[in-house]
C-alpha cells in the first residue's frame, strides 16, 4: 500500500527547506500552468521510459503528485513494483494546494 503525505505536510517540510525529491506526474500543459519549485516532471505515460532519470534516488522517499491523486497512485505503485523504496503519493494531488 502506498503511502501518502498530506499538502499540509509537504508545504510545511518545504518551508523548513527540507531536500526533498517530488515528481509531478502530470501532462506537460498542466505542468506549464503550475508546478511545485524544484519538481521533477515526467508525464506518467512516459514514466516507464524514463525511469533512468530518476533510478539514483530509488532508496530515497520520492514525493508524486498529479492533480487529483489518482494518477500520482498509478506512478506509486509503478515505482514500488520497480524497486523505489519509498514513494509517497501527495493526498488530494495539487488540487488540494
Amino acid at each position: 500500500m502506498t503511502n501518502l503525505i498530506s499538502t499540509d505536510v509537504l508545504k510545511r517540510r518545504i518551508e523548513n527547506n527540507e531536500e526533498l525529491i517530488i515528481l509531478d506526474v502530470r501532462t506537460n500543459e498542466e505542468w506549464d500552468e503550475f508546478h511545485l519549485p524544484g519538481a521533477i516532471h515526467i508525464p506518467l505515460h512516459e514514466l516507464e521510459s524514463r525511469l533512468s532519470e530518476i533510478e539514483c534516488h530509488k532508496d530515497c522517499e520520492i514525493i508524486v503528485y498529479c492533480r487529483s491523486g489518482g494518477r500520482s497512485g498509478q506512478a506509486c505503485m509503478f515505482l514500488e513494483l520497480s524497486g523505489f523504496c519509498k514513494p509517497v503519493n501527495l493526498k488530494g494531488g495539487i488540487s488540494a494546494w
